[in-house]
């Protein structure tokens, strides 16, 4: 279809020196670094090719825009007083979410098929891209599939709605419906993420229980169930509370909206429990060992979403700087902005191959691929989004004043950054968890090792670090340097899964400006990177 061009000459002025307008896109198509690194973890290509069209499509591009400019509305009663406790969303909410379970988000890593965390992960990777409020009821879903096999029953009542790749958002009870979506709430106000100190109570009431109590954090309070813990008679338990019943509705009472930084298609909201109707899964007193399959799985999506987030900022940059002109030379020619670019995209290619060597983990099933999975998340969560905050910030600066307009996703990303470092443990939550992990699980540190043992041999600077890392902490660091030492880590673990999926000038790259510390200590205080090499990978563009 012919589209009729905006006026350029305005009569003051002619507009000049603006890059075109971006409109659809390919995500996958002109991501190398993305194909490179999911291909080789055994991501199916020809699935991830139709959603990468999908995902930059103009049709999809629109909608999310007007689900985030159209944000979600709490609906508390209806005109005669009587109570709905729902959210209301926008058309492009719902588009969204159609659309991505139909490409199969929520449910490719249960259908049977090699590769399908992998595959899962990549549409993570894209969609934070497009519309990142989105991915979370979508994650939310897909990870709770795994937390139901701890009951049978519930499984076998639940999984083929969670997994349909259907999105129907009706409000009607699950066997009247051709797809589910799951929700979590755990957090309550006085303990954060000591959920043992919860005081949600539960009560036997024949073959399920009634829960009454409060949640601090509920997201996507319109899922069609939750997993949620409360106080049972033998301690804190796992329960999956519908949001519909037959003919009634469950005793979920939104309180309010939370209003965020970002993340604003989605809604997260507070809400009471008042005598709601709660099935158990897994045993009473079990609650956290129970819902923690559920949090495993949310950490794959948080530790991959930031490389997905830094990927639409640094695409975005890209565009800016190749249709930008300053003294008679492209920005993107010129030393500096060359340097400050590639510098950044080192951090987004290492998070990208860290997160997918994860994801390929979670799709093996032996226990050491289990135990790798545990401690290589954790690693992978905390490093990439410590990241991510500063490579956007920087890609936005780089847009110039531009980078501060709503007109451009610049804000958008920008406040989507510090999102997925908090979500499913803070910083300091993920490194003490994983001084846990390495002391109570020692397979973990032993699958660790040989990880980062294998890519000796690479290059000697990188050899010489991993020496000094073990020199600095022969034994698991005191509780005030567990950052220190998870970064240390998580940097080493990204050079060696660099050095198998990403090219000699992007792995050596790493290795001196993130592992040998050659470097200063903000974004583009770099020398001796193969900018030229690095860029090609960011722009696709032969001649970068």
């Amino acid at each position: 279809m012919t589209v009729t061009p905006p006026r350029a000459e305005l009569g003051t002025h002619e507009v000049a020196n603006q890059p075109p307008p971006r409109g659809a896109r390919d995500l996958w198509a002109e991501d190398v670094a993305l194909r490179a690194a999911a291909s080789a973890a055994g991501g199916r290509s020809d699935d991830l090719s139709r959603a990468g069209t999908a995902y930059g499509s103009e049709g999809m591009l629109q909608a999310a825009e007007e689900a985030r400019r159209d944000k979600p509305r709490l609906v508390l009663f209806d005109r005669s007083g009587r109570r709905l406790d729902e959210v209301h969303f926008n058309a492009g909410y719902h588009h969204v979410m159609k659309t991505a379970s139909a490409l199969g988000y929520s449910n490719s890593a249960w259908d049977g098929r090699p590769g399908g965390n992998v595959t899962h992960a990549a549409h993570v990777y894209m969609l934070n891209q497009v519309e990142p409020g989105c991915c979370c009821p979508l994650t939310m879903t897909y990870a709770g599939v795994p937390a139901l096999d701890a009951d049978p029953g519930l499984a076998a009542l639940w999984q083929p709605k969670l997994t349909s790749g259907r999105y129907d958002p009706a409000t009607r009870p699950l066997g009247e419906k051709t797809g589910a979506t799951l929700g979590m709430a755990m957090t309550e106000k006085q303990g954060g993420s000591d959920v043992r100190a919860n005081t949600t109570k539960a009560v036997r009431d024949g073959d399920h229980y009634r829960l009454t109590g409060h949640k601090w954090f509920c997201s996507a309070p319109m899922s069609d169930g939750f997993l949620t813990l409360a106080q049972a008679e033998g301690g804190l338990t796992c329960f999956l509370v519908p949001r519909w019943l037959e003919g009634e509705r469950n005793g979920i009472r939104l309180q309010r909206l939370k209003d965020k930084l970002g993340n604003v298609a989605n809604a997260s909201s507070e809400v009471e429990y008042v005598n709601a109707l709660a099935y158990p899964l897994g045993a009473e007193g079990a609650g956290v060992r129970t819902i923690i399959e559920m949090v495993h799985h949310t950490r794959l999506d948080t530790a991959i979403a930031p490389a997905g987030l830094m990927r639409a900022a640094l695409s975005e940059a890209v565009w800016w700087v190749s249709g930008r002109s300053a003294f008679q030379r492209r920005l993107i020619d010129q030393p500096l902005m060359r340097s400050v670019l590639a510098d950044l995209a080192l951090d987004w290619e290492a998070s990208v191959s860290l997160g997918f060597f994860t994801a390929a983990a979670f799709d093996r099933d032996d226990s050491e691929s289990r135990a790798l999975a545990r401690i290589s998340v954790a690693l992978a969560k905390y490093l990439g989004n410590k990241r991510c905050v500063s490579v956007i910030g920087e890609a936005m600066e780089v847009l110039g004043g531009m980078g501060y307009v709503e007109e451009t996703p610049m804000p958008m990303l920008y406040r989507e950054a510090p999102l997925n470092g908090i979500w499913e443990g803070s910083g300091n939550v993920i490194c003490l968890d994983i001084l846990r992990t390495l002391a109570r699980e020692p397979l973990a540190g032993e699958v660790l090792a040989a990880a980062l043992d294998g890519a000796r041999g690479r290059d000697g600077r990188y050899d010489a670090a991993l020496e000094a890392h073990r020199a600095r902490w022969p034994a698991l660091p005191p509780e005030a340097e567990a950052r220190w030492f998870a970064e240390s880590l998580a940097s080493l673990l990204s050079a060696a899964s660099l050095f198998d999926t990403a090219p000699d000038a992007v792995a050596a790259g790493y290795v001196t400006s993130r592992v040998a510390g050659d470097r200063g200590s903000l974004p583009g205080s770099v020398a001796g990177l193969d900018t030229a090499a690095i860029l090609q990978r960011l722009t696709g563009d032969a001649a970068a």
